[in-house]
């Protein structure tokens, strides 16, 4: 893609979540490195970061987030090979759409572990790797949550919580670590066109549902997500504890009812 404004130019950054092809954390990392960061990339498939790394030049190794000690690796492998970490961001999720009533246990416990557990112990290590009084240089910690986590969303409930629960650890890192020189801060995208969606897009009417939800007229994309991360990451923030909305207004409205959705499937296979 080539260099863009390299206003990151000479920072370092660790993607936690880019081991699916073209994934948001895939994006995110590549638009880091337009921007002049030196980055690791890491997840759970090592094929697929191996060859991320081998045709973008960045660094890669495997984490599981859900395991302590493979996160607290992670930051020392990080800390090691970059020099040092300006910028730590949590890409990871699973998108689980269930009825209420039909979460079992297990999911719940894998949920949780994912996208709660996990991301606290990834801000643990990062935050003792970035705080100045622990040797490091301070930086901008991030994490990729949902709309879901403010407004909304049928058969969506465990997903939303554990994303909403995460926003407000980000808050407290905020509020307690501030005077490390650290930021912390969330993204909120609505709907958006990547590949743990890809089953969603193939239903006819599915993505199209959502299009009057949006001031803006779209559904949203991994480069929407990857230019706030361009921000946050950057010298000129001066942001912290907040959660950005990168959604293009969807949360000035709800997402469509179960029979909206319905409604629209049916439409497009000719079935109204």
């Amino acid at each position: 893609m080539g260099a863009r404004n390299m206003r990151l130019e000479g920072k370092t950054a660790v993607v936690l979540g880019a081991s699916s092809e073209g994934n948001m954390g895939q994006v995110i990392a590549q638009r880091l490195m337009d921007e002049g960061v030196h980055v690791l990339v890491a997840g759970r498939k090592e094929a697929v970061l191996g060859d991320f790394a081998t045709r973008t030049g960045c660094l890669w190794t495997a984490c599981d987030i859900t395991e302590e000690a493979s996160v607290n690796a992670l930051a020392d492998t990080a800390a090691q090979q970059l020099g040092g970490i300006d910028i730590a961001i949590n890409a990871t999720g699973w998108g689980l759409l269930k009825p209420f009533l039909e979460v079992t246990r297990a999911e719940l416990d894998a949920m949780s572990a994912l996208q709660l557990v996990g991301p606290h112990q990834f801000f643990q290590a990062m935050v003792r790797k970035m705080a100045k009084s622990l040797g490091g240089r301070g930086g901008s910690l991030m994490t990729i949550s949902s709309a879901t986590a403010t407004i909304m969303l049928n058969d969506h409930a465990i997903y939303m919580g554990t994303k909403a629960g995460t926003d407000h650890i980000v808050r407290c890192i905020a509020h307690e670590f501030g005077h490390e020189g650290i930021r912390a801060n969330s993204i909120s995208p609505g709907l958006t066109d990547t590949p743990m969606n890809a089953d969603a897009k193939q239903v006819p009417g599915l993505f199209e549902s959502f299009r009057n939800s949006y001031p803006l007229g779209r559904w949203g994309t991994s480069e929407d997500v990857a230019a706030a991360v361009v921000f946050l990451a950057s010298d000129e923030c001066f942001m912290t504890g907040e959660n950005l909305q990168v959604n293009g207004g969807l949360t000035l409205r709800r997402n469509p009812t179960r029979e909206e959705i319905a409604a629209s499937v049916a439409k497009a296979m000719g079935q109204d």
